[in-house]
């Protein structure tokens, strides 16, 4: 009998729910989630959550960073044995992940596995930052007469390169999210040029939603110039579209600054 196989005679009743932080505003997270972290046994959450989202915890959960830094990372392999270790250890295991757990966050990748092993499992939904993002940045991804659809994309898949799906994409009129795409900017603009859209707007929203948001605007002949000019980086939110022309720097940028009470 191998370790996970001894965990199913033991007590008490395991459970999973994955829930989504959302896209990195505190006040963004969904009421439901922080009923799922208050009940939660064990946290397990990453590089991109907002501390404060773990004071909704009961003082006794048991809190485990299983994020993605510089010289520290998390085999999803890992990560996956802990949930389950955890589960049947203390209880109620919540995998608190940014945005929303159902988009290129792996969240049924864990479900299915918990599972497996006899898990009670549930799904939080999150708000994604591919809309949250580009919001914030006064971007909206549909609007009428100009964008009547949008795709959300990976920039980088399991195998490090850039999705073949932004080529389709890009011989639509539709607005484009290019999620975890920093790395391929270059890449990135250089098929919108290869495709005749030289002049596609483009918009570059660092970390989105939070306190130290910023914004790039350009073209795909020039965007490159404007991440460099301004230092962007990851984690950030590329836009692609007509819609990139509603982008107001100056007077929505505060809204990630603004708390609101009730």
């Amino acid at each position: 009998m191998n370790n996970l196989e001894a965990f199913h005679t033991m007590e008490p009743k395991p459970r999973l729910t994955v829930v989504g932080a959302g896209p990195g505003d505190p006040d963004l997270i969904t009421v439901k989630a922080t009923k799922a972290l208050a009940s939660a046994d064990v946290v397990l959450y990453d590089a991109l959550i907002a501390p404060e989202l773990l004071d909704y915890c009961k003082p006794e959960a048991e809190k485990i960073y299983v994020g993605k830094r510089p010289g520290e990372s998390h085999s999803q392999d890992a990560i996956n044995f802990l949930i389950v270790e955890k589960a049947y250890m203390y209880g109620h295991v919540v995998r608190l992940k940014g945005g929303d757990p159902f988009i290129f966050g792996r969240g049924m990748e864990e479900i299915e596995y918990a599972q497996q092993f006899g898990l009670e499992t549930a799904y939080v939904p999150g708000i994604s930052s591919s809309v949250a993002a580009a919001g914030y940045a006064g971007i909206p991804l549909t609007t009428r007469g100009v964008s009547e659809s949008f795709w959300v994309i990976t920039g980088t898949k399991s195998d490090g390169s850039l999705s073949k799906d932004l080529a389709l994409a890009l011989q639509s009129s539709a607005t484009i999210v290019v999620l975890m795409g920093m790395s391929k900017i270059e890449q990135i603009a250089e098929l919108c040029i290869q495709q005749g859209k030289a002049d596609l707007p483009i918009a570059v929203v660092q970390q989105g939603t939070t306190v130290h948001q910023k914004v790039g605007i350009g073209t795909a002949k020039n965007i490159k110039f404007v991440v460099e000019h301004n230092k962007l980086s990851n984690p950030a939110v590329i836009v692609l579209g007509e819609v990139v022309k509603f982008a107001s720097i100056t007077t929505l940028q505060s809204i990630a600054q603004k708390k609101f009470s009730v």
